[in-house]
C-alpha cells in the first residue's frame, strides 16, 4: 500500500481553499486520510486489547504484573514524549514553518526560485543526528539507574526486582520510540499518514509474539523483552518510506544551504512542550504511585481500565492527527481564520467520538472486561474489580480527548506558550490533591475519579486560554456544543446500560447495549442540534441516495 498524500505545489503547500474553506480535493484528501488512519489506530487498539488479553490470560492480575507495569511507565512516558505529543508538537509546526517560509520566498520572487530540496529535509539532517546521540544516552542512564527508579515510582512494591530486569529492556523503547516519532512527524508533514500509522499494530504484534514464544522461559520479563522488540519494529516499518523521501545525492550539496538557513530547536522551543508533556505523564505515575501499597492488583486493574476505556480517547485524536499539519500551516502561513474553523470543526468531531465511546463504555463495562480478558488467570472477581474502575475513568475520557486536541494549536505558532504547561501543572495538582485524599476512603476507585477531576480541570483551562491567547475560537459556542454532546451521551448511556441488563449472556448484552447506545446518542444529538452531527446525517443520507 502506498502512502495517502495530497496534491501539493511546488513549495509544498496544499491546494488553495478560496474563500469557503477547505477545498474539494483537499476534503477529499482529509477524509482519505482520516480513514486510513482510522483502520491502523483502530487496529493498533485492536492488537493492543489482544496484547492486555494475552497479558491477564499468561499472568493474570498480581505481584509480577504489577512489577511489569511498574517498568512499562517507562515505554509510556517515551510514547506521550517521542510519537504523540512533544516530539509531533515541535517538529509538526517547525517542517510546516520551513514550508511556508519558501512559498514565501517562492511568491516574493514569482516563482524564480530554483526547485531545490525539500526544506523539512533541511530540518532533519540539522536536527536528527543530534537527536540520537540525546535518546542514546538518555537510554544508557536509564538503565543504569533502574533501581532507583523503582523505588521512587513504587516504594512498596513488593517484587521490585522483577520491576528492575523488566525497566531495563523496556528503557531501550526511548531510543527506538524517539526515532519513530521523528520518522511520523516528518512523514505527516508531507502528508503521508500509512506508515506512521501503522507502528502500533506493529509494536503490539511483537509484543504478543514474545510474550507468548517466551513466557514459560522468562515468566512476566517476556512482556519487557516484547517491548523492547516492538521499539525497533516500529523503526522498521516506517524506515523505507523516510528513506524513499531523502533529497537525492545530486541535491545533498544545495541540502546543505537549506540547513543553514534553518532554525535548530533551541531550550525555548523544547522546554514548554516537554513540560508540558511530563505533565500530562505525570497523573499515570502519581496513580501508581498510589496503588502501589494497596493489595496486590490493583496496579493491573486500574492499567486494564485505562487500556479500555482510552480506545474512545485514541480514535478522537486521529481526527486533530489529520489536520494538525493543516493547523500549523495556517497558523505558520497567519491565516488564523482558515485555523480557528478547523479548530472548532476538530473539537465538535472528537466531542462526538469520544462521548460515543464514553456512553458505550460505562454502559456495558462488565461485558466488555469479560469479553476481553476473563480467562486463563483473570478470573470473575478481576472482571468485577476492573469493570467498576473503568466506568469512573470513563468520566474523564472527554477531559482527555479534549486536552489533546487543544493543545496543538498552541504549540502551532513560531514559538511555543508556556500556557499549556500550567494548565496541565494545575490539572495535575488536582489529581495530586483529590487522589492523596479519594485513595484513603474508595482505594484504587479514588485514584479513577482524581485522574477523571484532574484532566478536567486542564480541558477547561486549556479550552479559555486558546480563545483568549492564540485561536479566537467561540469558547461559548463550542463549550454549548459540548454540553449537547453530553446530553446525548448521559441518555445513550442510561439506554444502554438497561439494554444490557436484560441479557444474561454478555457478548449478546454487548451488542444490545451497543446498539441501544448508538441510536439513542444519535437520535438524541440530532434533536438538539449538536455541532457536526446535522451535517453528519447529511452526509450518510446523501451516501444511502448514491448507493440507491
Amino acid at each position: 500500500m502506498t502512502d495517502t498524500h495530497t496534491s501539493r505545489t511546488t513549495d509544498g503547500a496544499p491546494p488553495s481553499t478560496g474563500k469557503g474553506g477547505e477545498s474539494p480535493r483537499l476534503g477529499r484528501f482529509l477524509a482519505r486520510a482520516a480513514v486510513i488512519t482510522a483502520a491502523f489506530t483502530a487496529a493498533g487498539s485492536v492488537f493492543g486489547l489482544l496484547r492486555d488479553q494475552a497479558i491477564a490470560t499468561l499472568f493474570g492480575a498480581d505481584a509480577d504484573t504489577d512489577a511489569f507495569l511498574i517498568a512499562w511507565t517507562v515505554p509510556e512516558l517515551a510514547s506521550t514524549l517521542l510519537i504523540e505529543d512533544a516530539m509531533a508538537l515541535i517538529l509538526v509546526p517547525a517542517f510546516s514553518l520551513a514550508l511556508s517560509h519558501r512559498a514565501a520566498l517562492s511568491r516574493t520572487d514569482e516563482g524564480s526560485l530554483p526547485p531545490g530540496p525539500d526544506p523539512v529535509w533541511g530540518v532533519v539532517t540539522a536536527t536528527l543526528p543530534r537527536l540520537a546521540l540525546g535518546l542514546a544516552a538518555a537510554g544508557a542512564l536509564l538503565v543504569l539507574t533502574a533501581p532507583f527508579l523503582v523505588r521512587i515510582l513504587a516504594p512498596g512494591l513488593p517484587d521490585a526486582r522483577t520491576a528492575v530486569d523488566c525497566m531495563r529492556l523496556t528503557s531501550l523503547t526511548v531510543v527506538t520510540f524517539g526515532l519513530a516519532g521523528y520518522f511520523s512527524a516528518a512523514l505527516r508533514a508531507h502528508r503521508h499518514f500509512v506508515a506512521p500509522a501503522a507502528i502500533y499494530v506493529a509494536y503490539n504484534t511483537a509484543i504478543i509474539a514474545v510474550m507468548f514464544a517466551g513466557h514459560t522461559m522468562w515468566g512476566v520479563r517476556a512482556a519487557a523483552v516484547g517491548v523492547a522488540v516492538g521499539g525497533l519494529l516500529m523503526v522498521l516499518v516506517q524506515l523505507p518510506s523516510f528513506i524513499a523521501r531523502l533529497p537525492r545525492r545530486e541535491r545533498r550539496r544545495t541540502a546543505r544551504s537549506v540547513k543553514g538557513r534553518v532554525a535548530l530547536l533551541g531550550f525555548g522551543v523544547l522546554a514548554p512542550v516537554v513540560t508540558f508533556a511530563l505533565m500530562r505523564q505525570g497523573q499515570v505515575l502519581f496513580e501508581r504511585f498510589l496503588a502501589a501499597p494497596l493489595p496486590s492488583g490493583a496496579i493491573s486493574h486500574l492499567n486494564y481500565a485505562q487500556k479500555v476505556a482510552q480506545m474512545p480517547m485514541v480514535l478522537s485524536l486521529m481526527v486533530c492527527t489529520v489536520t494538525f499539519p493543516l493547523v500549523a500551516r495556517a497558523m505558520a502561513d497567519g491565516d488564523t481564520q482558515r485555523a480557528r474553523r478547523r479548530v472548532e470543526r476538530d473539537l465538535a468531531l472528537v466531542g462526538i467520538i469520544v462521548l460515543l465511546g464514553t456512553a458505550y463504555v460505562t454502559a456495558c463495562a462488565p461485558q466488555i472486561i469479560q469479553l476481553l480478558f476473563q480467562r486463563g488467570a483473570f478470573d470473575a472477581r478481576d472482571t468485577g474489580d476492573t469493570a467498576s474502575v473503568m466506568r469512573v475513568y470513563s468520566c474523564g475520557l472527554l477531559g482527555h480527548s479534549m486536552v489533546g486536541a487543544l493543545v496543538r494549536p498552541f504549540f502551532s505558532g513560531t514559538r511555543p506558550t508556556w500556557y499549556p504547561a500550567v494548565a496541565m501543572a494545575a490539572g495535575l495538582t488536582v489529581t495530586v490533591i483529590a487522589g492523596a485524599i479519594a485513595v484513603r476512603y474508595w482505594g484504587v476507585h479514588g485514584i479513577a475519579a482524581a485522574n477523571a477531576v484532574g484532566i478536567t480541570t486542564a480541558a477547561l483551562l486549556l479550552m479559555h486560554g486558546l480563545g483568549a491567547r492564540v485561536v479566537a475560537i467561540d469558547v461559548r459556542r463550542v463549550a454549548a456544543g459540548i454540553a449537547r454532546l453530553l446530553l446525548a451521551c448521559a441518555a445513550a448511556a442510561a439506554a444502554g446500560w438497561g439494554s444490557a441488563r436484560l441479557v444474561p449472556e454478555p457478548l449478546a448484552a454487548a451488542l444490545a447495549g451497543g446498539v441501544a447506545v448508538l441510536v439513542v446518542f444519535a437520535s438524541v444529538a440530532h434533536l438538539v442540534r449538536a455541532p457536526e452531527v446535522p451535517q453528519l446525517f447529511a452526509a450518510v443520507k446523501r451516501r444511502l441516495a448514491h448507493v440507491q
